[in-house]
């Protein structure tokens, strides 16, 4: 398998041949599952089956990792209205400074440790084939895939039976680059994955690489009540092995059909089956789904792996059934259901809700990974406080300046330049520099002077300085504390009729300085409002939907007061905090901007919605006359193709109400 450049080396191998009456591909993958299907317990193997280790929600987990930075990611890692079905294949816009892109990539993977425990090689071959099936399913053309493994296997020895393992795994994966005509361009291997007489399983991961432009994209989530439900599978010869030739035939047909604008949702299965995937397309958008009756009791439970499902309109499915392609004549496929919208999953007299079936996916790592530390749901107070007294400003500008500050920890400052200068802004980007005193004398100069020429400053998100100690935003505030830069600041709002704007750890700058909500640079009492740690001590990356709920500010002009609008955000610090008198008073002076809400624009105490428990739900304030606004979502990572998967409108128009504003 390798050039080793004349260092020769060799080994002797004895390879196992997997024991054909334990068949992995031929089993219910979750024995309990299995005792209960047995049992003929239908549905309580349904709901094990959606509380399996290899099935369940990992969304307290994965909400652990900034899924938005950058304004690139096409799909969001849950979709649909209520962010629960999982997107299986990683899809970003291909990065640039300047201009626009419609090129995305793509990437997913394959691996099963109980198939390859059985069978390395049908564990590495299957492997691969999932990793196709994935990017399939999202719209990806297989034929452009290229492929990186990670293997990890026992240590090994000179004994020949310790490199079966390696040995058959390589080669399955080999046969099925070349079945496949497709390379893999690197990888990574291990084999010290031993301690003492505890071995790891055989693995060899296949990362499929692809790449495709953003109108192709297809996602999981079921779209709507009437359509249907059809599976693809494919060929496989006496041991189980796909019929290479036979897969990519049905690929590029579903990749014909996605082209051709028939495809609503996609999904490619694994070993948990039918019952599994269809759930998990169902969650996102809350819809149910009738299972055909004609359907055996096992072809829902049974090993699917590289199957996939497709949602179909029925006119378009229709047409497929009737055999009216002809280049379909040779595929596998029928139809499994009909998606419904009562939220209830149903076969032939089995009928699972969908809050049984979302408890059972839910609960079984909500301990390990919480997606909510409180229970509360208690609706909270919110009117939509409406003024005609909004503040105008007598310096007109045809094209404002936008002063951004980069500090140590700063992440944001791209995509906040991006949405300004798409807003028609000019933007001036400084890196305050402080490895020496020289330098931070040189930054207070140079920002001064900035600062007079702006009309707008900006305080950008990220980690300013590691947020040590003590919390967020220390470095910010501390550096707009200086006369010098606080004078300037002050003269930008008091003398020019300028703007401040700070999102996330900019928020947490405004609220440190007193910018919010005091309109100056006064600092912090005690008893100022102040933005703490998320009630589920942890980093929280998700999509939330935001309330207008005031239209006081001139950064709200081009929003609608009372429309929600769903927003990223991406933060460990975003609660917001005051004391009762506080919170009264910035409800009634119109301050506060912006509230979590659900999707239907229910404001409550519900972790689901507002995700860091902030009192009142409060997300975003003001200053007294609106013009400096602090909020925690990042409305700066919206962009053309980014998070299609997520449902509602996504532009507050924050930077286009900032520079009109000037107009």
């Amino acid at each position: 398998f390798l050039d080793t450049n004349g260092a020769h080396q060799e080994t002797s191998v004895t390879v196992d041949v997997p024991d054909l009456e334990e068949n992995y591909l031929k089993q219910i993958a979750d024995p309990e599952v299995k005792k209960l299907l047995d049992d003929k317990d239908i549905k309580g193997a349904w709901l094990k089956g959606l509380n399996g280790l290899n099935v369940c929600s990992q969304k307290g987990l994965v909400e652990m990792f900034d899924s938005s930075i950058g304004a690139g990611s096409v799909v969001m890692p849950y979709g649909g209205k209520y962010q629960l079905t999982e997107t299986q294949t990683m899809i970003a816009k291909l990065p640039v400074l300047k201009g626009k892109t419609d090129t995305v990539t793509m990437m997913s993977y394959g691996f099963d440790p109980y198939l390859s425990s059985w069978s390395p090689y049908h564990g590495a071959v299957y492997a691969v084939t999932e990793s196709m099936a994935k990017i399939v399913a999202g719209g990806g053309d297989f034929s452009k895939i290229r492929f990186t493994f990670q293997e990890y296997f026992r240590r090994m020895t000179s004994d020949p039976e310790r490199w079966s393992q390696p040995f058959a795994a390589l080669l399955g994966a080999y046969d099925a680059q070349i079945g496949y005509g497709l390379p893999s361009i690197g990888g990574k291997d291990s084999m010290s994955g031993s301690f003492n007489e505890i071995d790891v399983p055989p693995t060899l991961v296949s990362f499929a690489v692809d790449v495709a432009e953003k109108k192709d994209v297809i996602t999981p989530e079921l779209k709507e009540a009437g359509n249907v439900l059809v599976q693809f599978w494919f060929e496989k010869d006496e041991y189980d092995i796909p019929v290479y030739e036979h897969v990519m035939q049905t690929y590029r047909f579903i990749t014909e059909l996605m082209r051709a604008g028939k495809v609503r949702s996609a999904y490619a299965l694994d070993s948990a089956g039918l019952m599994a995937g269809v759930s998990k397309m169902a969650f996102g958008n809350m819809l149910g789904v009738e299972f055909d009756a004609e359907l055996k009791k096992i072809d829902l439970f049974e090993n699917c792996l590289g199957d996939i499902v497709l949602e179909m309109s029925p006119r378009d499915a229709q047409e497929l059934l009737e055999e009216k392609y002809p280049q379909a004549d040779e595929l596998k496929f029928r139809k499994i259901g009909l998606v419904r919208s009562d939220g209830l999953f149903s076969w032939q007299d089995i009928t699972v809700t969908m809050s049984e079936a979302l408890d059972a996916w839910k609960s079984r790592l909500e301990k390990v990974f919480p997606t909510k530390a409180e229970t509360g749901t208690e609706p909270v107070k919110s009117d939509v406080y409406s003024t005609d007294k909004i503040y105008i400003c007598k310096n007109k500008v045809a094209k404002p300046v936008v002063f951004i500050p980069v500090f140590p920890g700063t992440n944001c400052e791209y995509d906040s330049a991006k949405a300004f200068k798409r807003a028609g802004a000019d933007v001036v980007t400084r890196v305050f520099r402080n490895q020496s005193a020289e330098d931070i004398r040189q930054s207070v100069a140079v920002f001064e002077k900035d600062i007079a020429g702006a009309q707008i400053i900006m305080f950008p998100g990220g980690f300013s300085a590691g947020d040590e100690p003590d919390g967020s935003a220390k470095f910010f505030a501390t550096a707009f504390q200086n006369e010098h830069i606080k004078e300037a600041v002050m003269k930008l709002l008091n003398e020019r009729d300028g703007l401040a704007l700070g999102i996330c750890n900019g928020f947490q700058a405004l609220i440190k300085l007193g910018l919010v909500p005091y309109g100056e640079i006064a600092g912090q009492t005690k008893d100022s409002p102040t933005l703490t740690y998320n009630t589920i001590n942890r980093h929280i990356s998700k999509m939330v939907y935001t309330k207008v709920v005031s239209n006081k500010s001139p950064w709200l002009m081009g929003a609608e007061p009372g429309a929600v609008y769903v927003t990223p955000a991406s933060h460990g610090e975003g609660r917001f905090v005051a004391s009762k008198e506080w919170i009264e008073k910035l409800f009634a002076n119109g301050q506060v901007a912006t509230q979590y809400a659900d999707p239907e624009g229910n404001v409550t105490m519900d972790e689901e919605w507002n995700i860091n428990g902030s009192y009142a739900a409060i997300e975003g304030i003001t200053s007294p006359d609106g013009r400096c606004y602090g909020k925690m979502a990042h409305a700066e990572r919206r962009g053309d193709g980014v998070a299609v998967n997520i449902y509602g409108q996504q532009d507050l128009k924050i930077f286009e109400s900032g520079v009109e504003y000037f107009r």
